[in-house]
């Protein structure tokens, strides 16, 4: 199994203004191959798949038919036209139930369809000096490597794909090697990261950075009752020219202008906003936080949720029932942290 790492959740600054590392194996990773391999992911995918190039990535989702959200995912192409092989990146508390999807509509695809979860391991390093750090360690030109792009590469002696993404809204990489190497990469980068300040850092640093770039999470604002549209992620799908599962429900909802929406939301005073903390306007309960927190970056509580249309406006003054104190609050843009270029 690979080996997990305790959350450090006090060094979320670390990440803003030098580099955070942490362990994400609880990712889930499959691979696929065969001729129909890129038909088949373009079915299941709501953004285009056939058309990704060897080393480029897509971030899409996963819906059913009523365009409800299984999961959101990164599709990798790996290998060159000749022996066609993709993997996807899940969320692994969705694994065994996309797995199950997958299997359920593979049907007369020629494509295999492997878990390689357990048998590798993903550690992400993040933050402005992220790639600096690592590319010293690697024989890939990483440095120029565009974002959303992914390669193999000699890591200290350890085959890995490395890649330039990451859930945080800072640059970085996240390195996927054989479960067995898993430790002693782990130890090459933080050890290269104590001239810089590197922290190790888990779930409950991402989550922050994650919620401070408007990033959605699967089980917050995502999930099986939200659909792309309401979700403001129309970047995600691609409907033109193309058929995958949920596409007709996706574009009936682009007309349906009466859906909850997701905001972000700005309070001024110090109580933080959690999940499900009703959203009110005059004493009447119109939507929902899904993700809230306090903003090590911005010295204030953040959060984002679900309201009726009427109260999406930026500007809109709203409050949030903590604990049966109503705390006034604005809706904002998103995101609320843009990490500068």
């Amino acid at each position: 199994m690979p080996v997990q790492y305790r959350s450090i959740i006090d060094e979320h600054t670390a990440t803003r203004s030098a580099v955070g590392m942490f362990d994400v194996s609880h990712m889930g990773r499959l691979r696929f191959s065969g001729a129909d391999a890129a038909d088949f992911l373009d079915y299941m995918v709501t953004r285009r798949v056939a058309d990704l190039r060897p080393g480029q990535i897509r971030y899409g989702l996963v819906t059913n038919d009523q365009a409800g959200i299984l999961d959101d995912v990164l599709v990798y192409r790996l290998a060159d036209a000749d022996g066609a092989e993709y993997q996807m990146v899940v969320n692994a508390s969705n694994r065994e139930k996309i797995l199950d999807w997958l299997n359920q509509h593979a049907g007369d695809y020629d494509v295999r369809i492997d878990d390689a979860t357990l048998e590798t391991a993903m550690i992400a390093v993040q933050g402005p000096q992220a790639i600096s750090l690592v590319q010293p360690l690697v024989d890939c030109e990483l440095a120029g490597m565009k974002y959303y792009r992914c390669g193999s590469a000699n890591l200290a002696g350890h085959q890995a794909l490395v890649s330039r993404t990451g859930y945080t809204g800072e640059d970085g990489c996240e390195l996927i090697v054989p479960s067995e190497d898993a430790e002693a990469v782990w130890e090459v980068v933080l050890g290269a990261g104590h001239s810089v300040g590197a922290q190790p850092a888990g779930l409950g640093c991402r989550d922050t950075l994650r919620l401070e770039a408007a990033m959605p999470l699967y089980g917050h604002e995502l999930s099986e009752v939200i659909n792309p549209v309401q979700a403001g992620l129309a970047f995600a799908y691609n409907l033109e020219d193309r058929n995958f599962i949920g596409r007709d429900a996706i574009a009936r909802f682009e007309k349906d202008a009466s859906l909850p929406r997701r905001i972000g939301l700005s309070l001024s005073g110090k109580r933080v906003p959690r999940e499900g903390c009703p959203i009110e306007i005059d004493g009447r309960r119109v939507g929902e936080v899904t993700s809230g927190t306090f903003s090590p970056t911005l010295s204030r509580p953040i959060a984002m949720g679900y309201v009726e249309p009427d109260h999406a406006a930026e500007g809109t003054k709203l409050a949030i029932d903590i604990r049966g104190r109503r705390e006034p609050a604005e809706v904002v843009s998103l995101p609320f942290y843009k990490r500068p270029h």
